[in-house]
């Protein structure tokens, strides 16, 4: 039996999840599967998952719906939607109420297991080591990776979805260097960018909104053509050895 990351799929077409199901347990995934928006629902409720594949159009409602009500209740629960849908703006829409990623239809089973493990290790459910940085600060903010926990002081905890942590996350281990999206899409997603791409942004835009950018608090500088760059001082401690 697999001691794997908990992985549940829900897609109301019976063919992608017995080909899901089986191929991601082939992979050393736990797997659970659901056909609509009230099974998912039951099987959050039976047992926590790791990640949620998520179909966009559902019978009985909406995967973004969904998706929504998930990070206000388990906001450290990474999702991936599934969409057939053509237009950017569903996975604009995704992404503005913290998917973590998107896959469009149709697509290879290779790919996205490699998205999902992809996510689970930048959400440290892959079974790796514990990272080595204690703590990160960045003015009256306070960074703890290990715990993925965000706080201002003396405010208190600032909720960011899996996605944006990792945002920050990564301009926190390059202070001051400026950062493309193409570079940026490719560290946290492990994907490169595509023309119209807006994710990047999309992120940038609510990472800023929640840490409180604003007027003269200017944490990151957008250069055009360039990319984003984090620009207050930043300090770190490290576990002892």
């Amino acid at each position: 039996m697999s001691h794997g990351p908990f992985i549940l799929v829900v897609d109301d077409d019976q063919e992608i999840r017995s080909l899901l199901g089986r191929y991601l347990a082939d992979q050393g995934f736990r797997v659970s599967v659901a056909a609509s928006r009230r099974e998912c629902e039951n099987r959050i409720s039976e047992a926590q998952p790791d990640l949620v594949v998520l179909d966009v159009m559902l019978p009985d409602g909406s995967g973004l719906d969904i998706c929504r009500n998930l990070r206000s209740r388990r906001p450290s629960t990474p999702v991936i939607l599934l969409t057939a849908l053509k237009e950017d703006v569903d996975r604009i829409i995704g992404l503005e109420i913290g998917a973590d990623d998107y896959l469009g239809k149709p697509f290879n089973p290779r790919e996205l297991t490699a998205r999902i493990k992809a996510v689970l290790r930048r959400a440290g459910c892959d079974g790796d080591e514990a990272e080595t940085v204690k703590a990160y600060r960045l003015g009256d903010i306070l960074v703890e990776p290990e715990a993925r926990q965000v706080t201002r002081e003396p405010s208190g905890r600032i909720d960011l979805t899996g996605a944006e942590f990792d945002l920050l996350r990564v301009f926190l281990d390059r202070p001051g260097r400026l950062l493309s999206r193409e570079q940026l899409l490719d560290i946290t997603q492990g994907r490169h960018h595509e023309p119209g791409d807006r994710s990047i942004d999309v992120l940038m835009s609510r990472l800023r909104r929640k840490l409180g950018e604003g007027g003269r608090d200017t944490l990151f500088r957008t250069v055009r053509n360039g990319g984003y760059q984090l620009v207050v001082p930043v300090t770190s401690e490290t576990e002892a050895e």
